[in-house]
């Protein structure tokens, strides 16, 4: 099988949907001139023309809204946000207008659209261009929200997200778009809702979203080592989640930790460590363990921002404690 970029995955997605569906078009800052800043659009806009590859003023609140009225009245528009940080500037539009627009017309409107935007720290970008937000959406009835670990993934989720009747978030690690994986030039969709395990064990489950998943493999490979068997799973989507997978690893391993890029407090460690506790409780051997991103505003100085964010070395060194039973004082 042929191995491609993240980038790639989501460009050929975009293309096989456009050409499939001629009300699908796409929207945002720089998608036609520049192929957007991480250049994941390139080509688009030469073979469908810039009326279906749209460049709009810097004007998120604006453009976001075109999209929901479109959405409301037959089109399926993607949305392009630069960056997930600029969420804030459109959380209106999506969360109390796509969102809930199902609901408010007794089911005879809907909104299907996607929002593809990313995550991440580490790319030396400073607290504005760093956040990983998704956890903003993933708390709003009506959005579903997709979260591709790989190439596969991303292609994958994409074109399941342009099709979905539903409002979706799509969130990309920008550190991920140069990384390649096996990806089938057949057509294939990502049912949402069904998660993937990654590699299987017996001891403990690492539970990863988005380029943490690779955090949680690195991880695994580490314990194999020691001979700890670690089970990695990869939610793919968090709306609509696949609690069934990962409550059948825990009840199998009896130890989990859960790991994320989102902020630790109130974020997506604690509602997926919190479903453990209340439905596999009695199958555990220790507390779920929950690693998010430091509660700082991501720094501009690599040292610092490097310690912000969950490693392979920090996760397996927090699985070896929980083995060791030493998070039960606090360890």
């Amino acid at each position: 099988m042929r191995e491609i970029t993240l980038s790639k995955a989501v460009n050929e997605a975009i293309a096989e949907e456009m050409r499939r569906d001629d009300t699908v078009f796409l929207l945002g800052e720089d998608v036609a001139e520049a192929g957007t800043p991480f250049k994941v659009l390139s080509g688009l806009v030469e073979e469908f023309g810039p009326e279906r590859i749209i460049d709009t003023p810097i004007a998120e609140p604006g453009f976001m809204g075109i999209a929901v009225g479109a959405a409301m009245t037959g089109s399926r528009p993607i949305v392009d946000l630069m960056f997930g940080d600029f969420l804030f500037l459109v959380m209106d539009q999506l969360c109390n207008q796509a969102a809930k627009t199902h609901y408010m017309s007794g089911g005879n409107l809907s909104a299907p659209l996607v929002l593809r935007t990313n995550l991440g720290a580490t790319r030396r970008s400073a607290a504005q261009h760093s956040q990983s937000l998704h956890a903003l959406v993933a708390h709003i009835p009506g959005l579903k929200v997709a979260m591709p670990s790989s190439a596969y993934e991303a292609k994958g989720l994409m074109k399941t997200a342009i099709r979905d009747n539903n409002p979706v978030v799509i969130f990309e690690d920008k550190l991920m778009y140069n990384d390649k994986a096996p990806v089938p030039e057949k057509e294939y969709l990502i049912p949402f809702g069904v998660a993937n395990i990654k590699r299987e064990g017996t001891d403990i489950t690492l539970i990863g979203t988005s380029s943490m998943v690779q955090i949680a493999e690195a991880a695994a490979e580490i314990l194999a080592a020691e001979g700890i068997s670690a089970e990695v799973i990869d939610p793919r989507t968090i709306v609509p989640l696949d609690e069934d997978t990962i409550l059948k690893s825990v009840r199998k391993t009896s130890r989990a930790i859960v790991i994320d890029e989102g902020h630790q407090s109130y974020g997506i460690t604690g509602e997926i460590a919190s479903r453990i506790m209340e439905k596999a409780f009695y199958h555990l051997d220790g507390p779920v363990i929950r690693m998010g991103a430091m509660d700082v505003p991501v720094p501009f100085s690599p040292a610092l921002e490097d310690i912000t964010v969950p490693t392979a070395e920090t996760v397996a060194e927090t699985a070896r404690k929980l083995m060791r039973g030493e998070m039960f004082h606090g360890a």
